[in-house]
C-alpha cells in the first residue's frame, strides 16, 4: 500500500513517524562501582539504495575525471601545461573526496548537529576570504575565489553542506513550533539570507539560488506551513531580482539566453557553441576525445559547460543516460529520507537531495538554452576540486543516513557496559 502512495502522503507520514521525541531511559541504581553505559552502533546491513548511491556517485567520479581530461587536454596543451594537467588536479581531488566520502558515510550523522554552529562560523569566515588581498580571485566576474599558491578554493562549495546541516538542525529542535516567528521562521530567513546574500555580495547569483533552493526544500520537508514559507520565497526571489536589475551587465547576460543566435558574437557567445557542440554529436557521439568545441571554440569547456562535451562526445544516448543518472540519485536521496529513523535524518537526506537536483537543474538549464548561465558547475564532472570534494563530501552524508534507515521501526543499536 505504502507504494501507492504520492510522495507528499509519505513525507506527512513520515513526519508523523519521526515526530514524537525519543524516550530517554535511566540507568539502574548500583551499590558497587559506577558504570557508564555506552550505546554503540549496530548498522545494518547496506540496503539496495545504499548501493545505488554509491554506484551513481562512483560511475559518475569516473566518467566526470575522463570528460575533464578530454575536455582540458587540447586547451591545456595550447598554453604551455600538461595535457594532463587539470585531470591530475581533479584527480588528487577526487582522491580526497572518496577518503571524506568514506569517513563521513561511516560516521554517525548525529555527530553533525554537535557541529552546526562552529560550520556556521568557519562557512561564514571561509565566505568572506576572497574579499581578503592577496588571497581572493575573481572569475568572470565573481569574487567567488581563493587562491594561495597553486591551491584554489570555492568557499560556497563548502557553505551548501553547512547550511543542510544548520538548517536541518534548527527545523529539527524546532519540531514542535515551526511557525513560531521569532524562534523558528526568522532563524531560517537568517540561514537563507546570510548563505544566499554572501552568494551575491561576490556575484555568484547560481551559488544562491541553490542556497536558497536547500533552505526552503528542508523547510518544505519538515513541514513549515505554507504562509511562512511563501513569505521567505516571495523575499529570496525579490532579492534575485534586485541583484539582476542593479547592474545593466547582468541584465544583459540575463536576457541574452532569450535570443542566443542574435548574441552569439559577444554575451551568447558561450551558450551558441554549446549548441554547436551539442548538436555535432548526434545520437550516438562522435567519440571520447572527438569534441571539436574543446579546441578553444567553447570556453569553460572543462567546466560549467562539459555537459556541451558529454553530449558531442557521447551523444544524445550518453547526455541522457547522464540526466537519469542524475534522476536516480535524487530519487534515491528522496527514498532515503523518507525512510530514516529520526527527523534530523530526514531534513539532511531530503536537503541534500534538492542541493545535487537544483544545482544540476540550474547548470543544464543554463547549456541547453532553457535558463540564463549562472557559472554554476555540475556534480561530480565539472573541473574544480572544492566542487567535486565537498559532492563527494554530501554523497557520504546520504550515504550515512541510507546505512541507518529505519527497517523495523528502530534504529539498531547494542548496549555494552563498561567500567
Amino acid at each position: 500500500m505504502a507504494s501507492t502512495l504520492s510522495v507528499r502522503d509519505r513525507r506527512l507520514a513520515t513526519l508523523d513517524r519521526v515526530g514524537a521525541p525519543r524516550a530517554h531511559r535511566r540507568a539502574p541504581a548500583s551499590d558497587g562501582p559506577r558504570r557508564t553505559t555506552r550505546r554503540r552502533e549496530r548498522l545494518a546491513p547496506p540496503t539496495g539504495t545504499w548501493y545505488g548511491i554509491v554506484g551513481v556517485v562512483v560511475v559518475f567520479v569516473t566518467l566526470g575525471l575522463v570528460m575533464v581530461l578530454s575536455a582540458s587536454a587540447v586547451t591545456q596543451a595550447n598554453i604551455g601545461n600538461s595535457p594532463y594537467h587539470v585531470f591530475l588536479r581533479q584527480s588528487v581531488w577526487a582522491g580526497l573526496g572518496l577518503i571524506a566520502l568514506a569517513v563521513v558515510a561511516r560516521v554517525p550523522y548525529d555527530a553533525w548537529r554537535r557541529l552546526a554552529i562552529p560550520l556556521g562560523v568557519v562557512g561564514v569566515i571561509a565566505m568572506l576570504l576572497p574579499f581578503a588581498p592577496g588571497i581572493g580571485s575573481t572569475v568572470n566576474g565573481a569574487r567567488a575565489w581563493i587562491r594561495v599558491g597553486g591551491f584554489s578554493a570555492q568557499p560556497s562549495e563548502l557553505l551548501k553542506f553547512v547550511v543542510v546541516v544548520a538548517t536541518a538542525d534548527l527545523l529539527t529542535r524546532r519540531r514542535t513550533i515551526m511557525n513560531h516567528r521569532t524562534r523558528t521562521v526568522y532563524p531560517l530567513a537568517a540561514i537563507a539570507a546570510v548563505g544566499a546574500g554572501l552568494c551575491l555580495a561576490q556575484k555568484d547569483l547560481g551559488s544562491a539560488i541553490v542556497l536558497g533552493a536547500i533552505v526552503l526544500a528542508i523547510a518544505w520537508i519538515a513541514g513549515m506551513p505554507f504562509r511562512p514559507l511563501a513569505a521567505i520565497t516571495t523575499l529570496s526571489v525579490a532579492a534575485g531580482i534586485v541583484f539582476v536589475i542593479t547592474s545593466q551587465r547582468r541584465i544583459d547576460r540575463f536576457t541574452a539566453f532569450l535570443d542566443p543566435e542574435g548574441n552569439r558574437d559577444h554575451l551568447g557567445y558561450q551558450m551558441y557553441q554549446g549548441f554547436v557542440s551539442m548538436a555535432s554529436g548526434g545520437l550516438t557521439g562522435s567519440g571520447i576525445g572527438g569534441s571539436k568545441g574543446k579546441l578553444g571554440y567553447l570556453p569553460y569547456a572543462h567546466s560549467d559547460f562539459i555537459f556541451a562535451i558529454i553530449a558531442d562526445e557521447l551523444g544524445f544516448i550518453g547526455a541522457a543516460t547522464v540526466i537519469l543518472g542524475f534522476i536516480v540519485l535524487v530519487w534515491f536521496g528522496i527514498q532515503t529520507a523518507l525512510a530514516a529513523p529520526d527527523r534530523f535524518g530526514m531534513l539532511l537526506a531530503g536537503g541534500v537531495a534538492a542541493w545535487f537536483g537544483v544545482q544540476t537543474l540550474v547548470n543544464l538549464g543554463g547549456v541547453t538554452g532553457l535558463m540564463p548561465v549562472t557559472g554554476l558547475t555540475l556534480p561530480f564532472f565539472s573541473a574544480g576540486g572544492s566542487s567535486l570534494f565537498v559532492s563527494m563530501l554530501a554523497a557520504g552524508l546520504l550515504l550515512s543516513v541510507a546505512r541507518r534507515i529505519d527497517t523495523g521501526g528502530r534504529r539498531g543499536v547494542e548496549t555494552r557496559r563498561a567500567r
